[in-house]
């Protein structure tokens, strides 16, 4: 069985409801099982996360970076960094933010440095933008990677409360994430 967690900070709910689909996603794969972490609970205690096989990461893009709570975790893992705790293990990314761009990228870029400085490796996602078919016109909300990421997942929130937003393609481009890591952890075991 490979244990996958999924910790992840939510101002809003929005992300919290792009982690959910991530769980579902690795869930979907028989033989994987996912936790998923508010970062709160695990910022004191970040070796928790050594049981796991792989670790997928998310956070909101604030300001063109991670959020402060996540990135509060990040600094607080520097004793399993010093002890090589995650090295080898598979990790993942997502982010969400009000706009289309938002510099999600970025927070992308900060998560996948942050676990190279873990000896991990990065899994990214694997996915197509379904937007580039001539069925789909681009950017529709229910297209698969409609923002036409591929290091990671990214989500696009409008205004709204987080039961309406992100769109239903975003959740979807979510939970395949979930599933390649899922895939790639029991390739990997």
């Amino acid at each position: 069985m490979s244990k996958i967690a999924i910790v992840y900070h939510s101002g809003f709910g929005h992300t919290e409801v792009q982690a959910k689909a991530v769980v579902s996603g690795v869930t979907s794969v028989n033989g994987v099982s996912a936790d998923l972490f508010e970062v709160a609970l695990v910022t004191d205690n970040p070796e928790q996360l050594n049981a796991y096989n792989a670790i997928i990461f998310g956070a909101p893009t604030y300001m063109g970076s991670l959020s402060a709570p996540f990135k509060a975790f990040m600094d607080a893992s520097s004793k399993v960094w010093f002890n090589q705790g995650w090295k080898d293990k598979l990790a993942a990314g997502f982010t969400n933010s009000g706009s289309m761009s938002g510099d999600k990228f970025n927070s992308l870029v900060q998560l996948t440095t942050f676990a190279a400085q873990h000896s991990m490796l990065w899994v990214s996602l694997g996915q197509m933008n379904e937007s580039s078919s001539p069925d789909i016109a681009s950017g529709h909300p229910e297209a698969v990677n409609r923002i036409g990421a591929y290091l990671s997942a990214m989500a696009q929130s409008d205004n709204l409360p987080a039961d309406q937003t992100p769109p239903s393609g975003d959740l979807k481009t979510a939970e395949q994430l979930g599933k390649r890591v899922a895939e790639a952890s029991l390739r990997w075991q």
